[in-house]
């Protein structure tokens, strides 16, 4: 689809949704009182148990419900995070908008291999970040059947592994409360055509949920379009004091991006800068979960699951080390990762009396195991006058390795009533994490090698409760990430590789230690107002950052332990409600920094010296992060079954990769301010109209930078080496997607 015809696309369905909307307002019989949802219950651990008061977290939760879901049509979890949660933006390097990375406080969890993984994600108590990596593969994870989530700030201990930033729970639909059939069809912008089913129901103590969702569209940008396939189902059985549910999650997707492109070919923000690259992701997840409530103050939880997910790669990459004609201009990289998973849990929760004072107890234990098999291999190529790959010979192995993790940890929770306005909270979790790599080509013997990392992470908090209308909080935790078999293979300076990555027997790397401090306080005004404010500071021991090559490419480098680094930041948050009005509004502001010197290869950095070197002072800040991220959501009630809605996030500035001593005088990437509008009109009793428009202004704007060489400097942007031209050093931007709209049918059977 040409921009122009996109642009008509989206202007045509943007009118249609208008005029739906206020026909819709013209047979409204009047509006209806909204009133925003209260969530006073929090679970405190993975597993299901029996919950603490909101009022006793000693932390800035954030809850969001199906509601809160359905007023928006996005389709993954990110994306609706970065609209909704104070403090959560989006960065998208891969192009595509199902592989988004979400930051939060300044962590990132992202499907993109390598990146600094800070958060981690849970679904029905299980960890969904794969154990290659860390990384979490959103396309996997069914919105339609998503009943609620939380995120949990800070190092919170009882969530293992990788909770820097924070912890992320999903909880799934159960058809006794989610019964009916549903079919949903959407159509729109970028060819989108989506179908969505679902049915719910129970028999006796029976119940059963089923979800699918088929997505295609062309993609808004040149060789990014995107097939996804998910499905869902959960059978469950409810007796008087056991509750039993089984799961499947399934997809089997496929995702092509368009990269980063220089700043100077902004002028066709649809151009790729090479093809093809593309991500097949296939998952295959069961996961059994039991709840036995011995009495109303007892109860047991447990967890089994096997969880297989596949993902194959391949990319489009410069030969950084052309010199002449006979050298490849380009190679084919091809990786494929098959992740086979296990472990299970358990936890018992109590309230009891203790000298007077209740305490709210969750003692638990996880094994988390498996194995993953990754292979690559890279083929010569040469580029097309369009910059795409034409392969030049075979394909030839460059790494076969296996890797198999451990991951154990044992905790505990206790919520103390000390009195009548206060709580303490006492928690810990001892992490054992093991990592053994193996080479299996045979090639490289040096490559084997076994990794322990090991640490106990205590948690300490107290809230003050005077009101059921007023809570405060202050609190201090610890947390632990355990370098994973892509950092731990990949971290000598002088033999740098490339992302996915070539295994080599590198330096170890030193786990990485969070501390957390947070205070705030939470409120209600009246029955349908509410307020939070939060100021909090995390500091990172060892982190670890992937540091460029010496050379021009982007993707080439190593990872190494930079010392400490810190994110300090403030939360605000409000909603009120009056009439058919309700409005919500969030900002967060994090400053994210080094605090111990290094010096850093980035020589597409202009305040590099001769050697492409930079130096990291502390203070400096760290790329990728902004300052401040605003939001405002507006939502208007037509009757009690329409209603529209308004969003505006705002996005401050921030540095671009490669810029970590902040003095490339390229400057840094520009903020930008974009709104979503969205739409629910009842036609019938049974069927309802939907309709969303993205950058409902039609911004133009970028959500990540980096800084590289730019090897297409030839005419009409081909390959300049080739041609005598240099590489040229810039900053690349990754253009995020044009105004868009999508018009649905829902209909509910009967």
């Amino acid at each position: 689809m040409t921009g122009r015809r996109a642009a008509r696309g989206a202007s045509a369905t943007l009118a249609a949704t208008l005029a739906a909307t206020f026909a819709a307002m013209a047979v409204a019989q009047g509006p209806s009182e909204v009133t925003l949802p209260r969530v006073e219950v929090l679970a405190p651990a993975p597993l299901p148990g029996l919950g603490i008061p909101l009022l006793e977290f000693p932390g800035n939760a954030q809850t969001f419900g199906r509601r809160d879901l359905d007023r928006q049509r996005e389709d993954d979890v990110a994306r609706f995070l970065w609209r909704n949660a104070t403090g959560a933006a989006l960065e998208n390097a891969q192009g595509n908008p199902f592989q988004q990375d979400l930051l939060f406080r300044g962590f990132l969890s992202s499907p993109v291999l390598g990146s600094p993984q800070g958060i981690s994600v849970f679904q029905d108590g299980v960890r969904v970040n794969e154990p290659f990596g860390d990384v979490v593969n959103w396309d996997f994870v069914p919105m339609i059947a998503i009943a609620g989530m939380q995120i949990l700030p800070g190092s919170n201990p009882v969530f293992g592994l990788n909770s820097l930033g924070g912890a992320i729970t999903l909880q799934t639909k159960r058809g006794d409360r989610y019964p009916g059939t549903a079919i949903e069809l959407t159509v729109g912008s970028f060819g989108r055509r989506q179908l969505s089913v679902e049915a719910g129901g129970s028999s006796g103590a029976l119940d059963a949920y089923f979800a699918a969702n088929l997505t295609s569209d062309d993609g808004w940008a040149d060789h990014n379009p995107s097939r996804v396939r998910q499905f869902f189902g959960q059978l469950g059985w409810r007796g008087e004091s056991t509750d039993l549910a089984v799961s499947f999650t399934g997809a089997d997707n496929r995702l092509e991006g368009s990269q980063t492109i220089p700043v100077d070919w902004l002028d066709r923000p649809k151009g790729a800068y090479t093809w093809p690259d593309e991500n097949r992701n296939a998952l295959a997840f069961v996961n059994a979960t039991l709840v036995h409530r011995f009495d109303v103050r007892t109860a047991f939880s447990a967890s089994l699951y096997g969880r297989r997910a596949t993902m194959r790669n391949t990319s489009s990459n410069v030969n950084d080390d052309f010199e002449d004609g006979d050298d490849p201009q380009a190679f084919i990289d091809r990786s494929a990762v098959g992740q086979h998973g296990f472990g299970g849990a358990i936890q018992l929760a109590l309230e009891r009396h203790v000298a007077g004072m209740l305490h709210r107890v969750a003692l638990g234990a996880s094994l988390d195991a498996g194995r993953v098999d990754f292979t690559q291999d890279a083929q010569p190529a040469t580029f097309t006058p369009e910059r795409g790959a034409e392969p030049l010979g075979e394909f030839e192995p460059e790494t076969d390795a296996r890797t198999r993790h451990r991951y154990v940890g044992v905790y505990l929770t206790d919520t103390i009533e000390l009195a009548t306005a206060w709580a303490l909270t006492v928690a810990g979790r001892y992490n054992h994490a093991r990592v053994a790599i193996a080479d299996r080509s045979g090639t490289d013997p040096a490559l084997d090698g076994t990794h322990r990392f090991a640490r106990f992470n205590p948690a300490l908090g107290v809230t003050w409760n005077p009101s059921p209308a007023l809570s405060a909080w202050a609190g201090y935790n610890e947390g632990m990430r355990a370098p994973t078999a892509i950092e731990l293979t990949c971290a000598d300076p002088d033999a740098p590789c490339k992302l996915p990555n070539n295994f080599l027997a590198d330096p170890p790397l030193s786990k990485v230690v969070s501390r957390s401090l947070e205070a705030g306080a939470r409120g209600r005004v009246g029955a349908a107002s509410s307020w939070s404010a939060a100021v909090f500071a995390t500091e990172l021991d060892d982190d670890i950052h992937f540091v460029a090559s010496t050379g021009a490419a982007i993707n080439a480098g190593y990872f190494r332990n930079v010392g400490t680094t810190r994110r300090v930041g403030l939360e605000l948050a409000g909603s009120t409600a009056f009439g058919a009005m309700s409005l919500a509004a969030r900002y967060g502001y994090v400053q994210a920094t080094y605090r111990t010197a290094f010096t850093s290869s980035s020589p597409a950095n202009t305040s590099a010296d001769a050697d492409g070197r930079i130096q990291v002072l502390p203070g400096d800040r760290i790329p990728g992060v902004p300052t401040s991220v605003a939001k405002l959501i507006a939502e208007y009630a037509i009757g009690e079954r329409s209603s529209v809605s308004l969003s505006v996030v705002g996005v401050s500035s921030r540095y671009a990769r490669g810029d970590e001593n902040n003095q490339d005088a390229r400057g840094r990437i520009p903020g930008y301010a974009v709104a979503a509008f969205d739409m629910s009109v009842g036609l019938a009793p049974r069927l309802t109209l939907l309709g969303h428009v993205a950058n409902l202004f039609n911004r133009r704007y970028a959500t990540v930078g980096v800084l590289g060489g730019n090897f297409f400097t030839g005419p009409d942007r081909t390959f300049g080496p080739s041609q005598g031209y240099a590489p040229v050093a810039a900053q690349f931007r990754g253009p995020a997607a044009p105004i868009g709209g999508w018009i649905g049918l829902r209909y509910a059977f009967p």
